[in-house]
């Protein structure tokens, strides 16, 4: 017969830092996972991925057993990486420029994590991201142009 899950945990972990200590011991304790356990399995598992922000959903098993799948790094993360920081006032003060290409490359890396059914619409969505961080797409102010995007981007 098949475990039956009882408990989802979803954090956001740096790669390769994961330690009993807050905010992840007291998640992990409640849920009633080997805090210890899941620490070692995780930085095994993201120790390629140093410096980024790695979001994991935890599946707690009936018998207190779990599974966990790591994701992508958010795409302010990347986006972040690229620029050198975001902008406190997205509006009015840009924070840097980004290229089409660094958007594909941004979407095409998060697809299986975004809803998104073709390539286009992942770039728009990370594109929404910039926006929101005040970064510009090839010099494009988004928050007034509105997308950089073309239709025929594929």
């Amino acid at each position: 017969m098949a475990k039956k899950v009882v408990n989802v945990v979803k954090l956001q972990i740096a790669a390769a830092k994961a330690t009993p200590a807050p905010p992840v011991g007291p998640a992990l304790g409640q849920a009633g996972i080997n805090i210890a356990q899941f620490t070692k399995e995780f930085n095994a598992r993201t120790a390629d991925q140093a410096g980024s922000m790695i979001p994991v959903e935890i599946s707690v098993f009936d018998d207190r057993s779990f599974e966990f799948v790591t994701k992508t790094p958010p795409a302010a993360d990347q986006l972040r990486k690229i620029v050198g920081k975001g902008s406190g006032e997205p509006n009015t003060k840009k924070a840097g420029n980004v290229t089409l290409d660094q958007i594909r490359a941004i979407a095409e890396n998060k697809m299986d994590d975004l809803n998104a059914n073709d390539i286009t619409a992942a770039m728009r969505m990370i594109e929404g991201t910039a926006r929101s961080m005040g970064v510009t797409v090839d010099g494009v102010d988004l928050t007034v142009d509105g997308t950089a995007i073309k239709e025929d981007a594929e």
